[in-house]
Parts: structure tokens; sequence; C-alpha cells
């Protein structure tokens, strides 16, 4: 995936460069968008369209449009109302660097764009532009990543069910998960069966991604993350590992990497990468 993941970082600047807009929000706009980070929706994209056997390529405009969406999160995320965050990525975060006007704005920017960008790809169908930008707009709004964000902090500094927390999970971080894989599907023509039996994939490596994530904020080095570790314990967040412990919390991420496993057997796809990309979401590092 790594050449896909350089075509992705070139094609990013493409579009930023291309635009017709003041070169201070091209800037904070770029700025974010290119440091650095897994891409790990954008690989999700393409190793679903290749394990239809299909050319990654077809899906460049969307991975690229997911990852402005997940890039605009993290802004807005970072703000002083928000998280409050001063590092992303081991970088200072984007109001640190243009302000906070300025950081809002190429959030909203980035939110944008990311639709123009699927709507004037040449290669993709009307019909699945409009499937893709109905199913991204779900993913990202209220009834999904904004939804959870709000779930989450309506739940800070409060004891919080194991479900509870798996519904602000599901939806701040698996619903953009989950579009990768549909949306890889859809380019590829995947029939409807595929696509659910897809989706039961996503959800659980959505969620083993979250877990990561509550594990790695115990046991991760800061160096490696490029951010600072234990906030949850300072925050008081409800987190898998303190609802779970967390060893408990370890059982439920390799649980739901082995049912992502299991879902991924049970179609005769022409790859194995859906697999490889739940095992390395178990083992990440940062």
């Amino acid at each position: 995936m790594s050449k896909m993941n350089k075509e992705l970082e070139n094609q990013l600047s493409a579009y930023i460069s291309n635009l017709n807009a003041p070169m201070i929000i091209k800037e904070a706009m770029d700025y974010s968008l290119q440091a650095g980070g897994k891409r790990i929706r954008p690989s999700l994209v393409f190793a679903t369209i290749r394990s239809f056997g299909q050319n990654e390529m077809e899906g460049m405009s969307v991975a690229c449009a997911l990852e402005m969406i997940h890039t605009y999160s993290l802004i807005h995320d970072d703000l002083p109302a928000m998280d409050n965050d001063d590092l992303r990525r081991g970088k200072p975060t984007n109001h640190k660097v243009f302000g906070e006007a300025y950081s809002i704005l190429a959030g909203d920017g980035l939110l944008t764009y990311s639709f123009q960008v699927i709507a004037q790809d040449p290669k993709l169908s009307n019909d699945k532009k409009v499937k893709l930008m109905e199913l991204l707009a779900i993913s990202a709004g209220p009834e999904g990543m904004v939804g959870g964000q709000v779930a989450d902090m309506l739940g800070e500094n409060k004891s919080l069910t194991i479900d509870e927390l798996e519904y602000i999970h599901k939806n701040k971080t698996g619903k953009l998960l989950l579009f990768a894989v549909k949306a890889g599907a859809i380019i590829a023509d995947a029939t409807n069966e595929q696509i659910d039996i897809l989706a039961q994939y996503a959800e659980n490596i959505g969620l083993a991604f979250q877990i990561r994530d509550d594990i790695l904020d115990i046991e991760g080095n800061e160096e490696t993350l490029g951010k600072p570790v234990g906030s949850d314990v300072e925050n008081v967040k409800s987190t898998y590992p303190s609802l779970l412990s967390l060893n408990g919390a370890k059982k439920r991420l390799h649980y739901h990497t082995e049912k992502a496993k299991e879902c991924i057997k049970t179609l005769n796809l022409h790859s194995n990468l859906l697999e490889e990309m739940a095992s390395l979401i178990e083992v990440r590092d940062s």
C-alpha cells in the first residue's frame, strides 16, 4: 500500500495547490493535511477496491475526500473550546500556528472541499457520486462522527456503561472507517450482500481501533504517538481499560480483531489486505 499512499500524498498536495483561494487558508489546510499520520482510512478504501480485483486509483478522489474530513475533525478537536491540545502528530496544532479563526476556517474548508472533490471526479458515474456523497454526509454528520463527538463531550466526568462507550466510538471513530470500506465496495461494484458483510468487518475494526487508542494512552510512547499520553486518566474519561481493566481491554481488542477477520473469510476476495489491515490496527503503536 506504500505506493498508493505516496500517490495519495501527491494528490492531496495537488488538490490544495489548485484551489483558487487566499494563500493563508490554503497554507492552514495543507499544514494539517500534510502532517503525516497513518492514513488508515484511505488505505481501507484502496484495500477494499483491490480485494475485488479492481484498480485502486478509481478510489483516489474518495480517499482524498475522506482524509480531508478526518483532518478537519482533528483541527477542530484540538481547538481550545474542544480538547485544547498543543501537539498533533508531533507538531504544534493548527490553531497554535495560524490562530483560532483561521484554524476553524481551515477545518470548514476541508469539510466542504471534500464533497467538491468527489463531485468533480470524472472517473465516477453520477449514480456512484450521489451514493458516496450521501454516505459520507451521514458518516461525518450528526448521525455519525459529529454525533459521536457530542456524546463524547456529554460523557466527560461521568461513569459510562460499556454500551454508552461503544455508541460514542461507533460514531466518533467507527463511522468514517465504515465509510472507507463501504465506499471502496461501492466503487468496486460489490453486491448489497457483500457490502453488508464488509460493514460488519468495518464495525469491528472501528471498535478495535478505539480500544487500541485507549490502551496506547496508558502504554504508548509519547514520542512515537506524537502527542501526550495519560490524558484520559487526567481528564477522568471513561475508556475501555477503565471499564474493563487493561487486560480486559486487550482481550476485547483481540475479540473484535478476530471477528473482523472472520467476516472477511466469508467473502471470496482476491487478496488478504483487509485481514492484514485488521492485524495492523490491533498492534499499531501510534
